[in-house]
């Protein structure tokens, strides 16, 4: 698994845990270190190591913690990089809904070697959707469930988020967008920051 999503559960464990409890993490994995490289590929069975420790150690179901982690990487001030990609995908929620088909070939243009599965939205009626997440990633889907969560508070829409099951291995994800501008959403502008 690329050394990037092992640096955002690590992130998100320390950040929201504490660094006590993601070095009990590592030392139930026993994986003989502590830190993960961004930049590095790891062996899927040490994230699955990790992921399985830190259901035991943090003593949370792992597909709430996934789902927070995905939450976590939108609303995290340290993961800025991270909400620009997802919000450069549309001017409101349902455009933002739309581009997720190309976000694993934009994720690979920012960083090559990094490969997301598939995910393909279709559209059941007015303000339904079902975002299909390809296998291949464990806990994708419920990462991507934070993700859409919190990126509707980014853009200060109401929708509603549930699992609806699964189709020929890929996971589902049904999509009811109750209201635009349901509140109000944080800033953001396409240009570059400057002090």
């Amino acid at each position: 698994m690329h050394g990037l999503i092992n640096k955002a559960i690590q992130a998100f464990v320390t950040d929201t845990y504490g660094a006590d409890r993601w070095r009990s993490v590592m030392d139930l994995a026993g994986l003989g270190f502590v830190e993960f490289e961004a930049m590095l590929i790891y062996p899927d069975d040490q994230s699955h190591k990790v992921l399985s420790a830190m259901e035991t150690v943090l003593e949370r179901p792992l597909v709430e913690m996934l789902e927070d982690m995905g939450t976590f990487l939108v609303s995290n001030p340290q993961a800025e990089a991270l909400r620009r990609l997802l919000r450069f995908g549309g001017v409101d929620y349902v455009e933002f809904l739309y581009s997720l088909d190309d976000l694993p070939d934009r994720a690979r243009l920012a960083v090559s070697d990094l490969h997301l599965p598939a995910l393909e939205l279709i559209e059941q009626g007015p303000g339904q959707f079902e975002l299909i997440c390809a296998p291949g990633l464990p806990g994708f889907s419920n990462v991507m469930m934070g993700i859409l969560r919190a990126m509707a508070d980014d853009y200060g829409d109401l929708v509603i988020l549930d699992h609806a099951g699964q189709r020929d291995g890929a996971d589902i994800i049904a999509v009811t967008h109750v209201e635009s501008q349901f509140a109000e959403g944080r800033s953001f502008s396409l240009g570059a920051h400057s002090l």
